[in-house]
């Protein structure tokens, strides 16, 4: 595990702006089975893009890991550096889902942001990926078929 750079006795380096490099990996000791791994973020926030006003959302993460896991604190350093980025909510939830795909291939994975009103307006982007072909991509398309209900975000 000495290429998990976020964790131990060094000085937390907090991010001034998006970095996707922040994000490491770890190896599933259990590929032969399905499982969820659920994050709940409830301290994320981003920026307007047009009025620079910061947006607060509760990011919510569950994937089924293959071979590899993201690790938690470089998950945390990655999401705090949306802090001062300028993007609208729905980019922030797929630029998120896009990243961790392009990290660690999962099986499956979903990202709804939460995010709070602005001028008596809540949003809640919901986005998903299955590997094609296969189970996850129509546990994929059934998710998103079959999306949302508010009351269950919590």
């Amino acid at each position: 595990m000495k290429h998990l750079t976020h964790l131990g006795n060094v000085k937390t380096v907090y991010p001034r702006d998006y970095d996707p490099s922040l994000l490491e990996t770890f190896d599933n000791r259990h590929p032969d089975n399905d499982y969820f791994v659920r994050f709940n973020c409830p301290e994320f926030t981003s920026l307007c893009p047009i009025t620079g006003q910061p947006d607060f959302a509760t990011i919510y993460i569950g994937y089924i890991p293959d071979k590899k896991l993201v690790e938690s604190k470089s998950l945390k350093l990655y999401l705090f550096g949306f802090r001062n980025h300028g993007d609208f909510h729905e980019n922030c939830v797929n630029t998120i889902m896009k990243d961790l795909i392009a990290l660690m291939n999962p099986k499956y994975i979903e990202v709804t942001g939460k995010f709070l009103p602005r001028g008596g307006i809540s949003i809640y982007p919901y986005c998903n990926y299955g590997k094609p072909d296969g189970k996850y991509a129509a546990m994929a398309d059934f998710r998103m078929l079959n999306h949302f209900i508010p009351s269950t975000l919590s």
